[in-house]
């Protein structure tokens, strides 16, 4: 049986999915973009956007019920590949042992055009 998540911690959905999904202790989270629940505002700059967004999906992923520690696997979707550096030190402010395993495309467009989503796979 699946369980929907969904939290105000994080950015609504803006299409027809549901922010995560709980299926036999495991989560999956749709992209989280760097998008200011309270505000809708969307920061400036690659760093401001990093935090926001991965900050946006740990309280997803803490409102099902996972920490960082349980993060399995995420994929990170950057705007400019040459901020990978730049995105790896934001990731591992939340990410700080045994990180998950990850990967990392660089893509044309992603939804508002923000510069970074991120998407993530964790157990309970």
């Amino acid at each position: 049986m699946k369980n929907i998540i969904s939290t105000d911690k994080a950015p609504a959905a803006i299409g027809p999915y549901s922010q995560a999904i709980e299926v036999n202790g495991m989560v999956f989270t749709s992209g989280v973009i760097p998008v200011n629940p309270p505000t809708g505002e969307i920061p400036e700059g690659i760093e401001a956007q990093a935090r926001q967004a991965i900050g946006n999906l740990i309280a997803l992923l803490q409102e099902a019920g996972v920490t960082p520690d349980n993060v399995i696997k995420t994929t990170v979707f950057i705007k400019n590949m040459d901020d990978f550096a730049k995105i790896n030190t934001i990731y591992s402010e939340f990410f700080t042992k045994d990180c998950p395993a990850r990967s990392c495309v660089e893509v044309a467009r992603l939804p508002k055009d923000v510069l970074i989503e991120i998407e993530a796979v964790g157990i309970k």
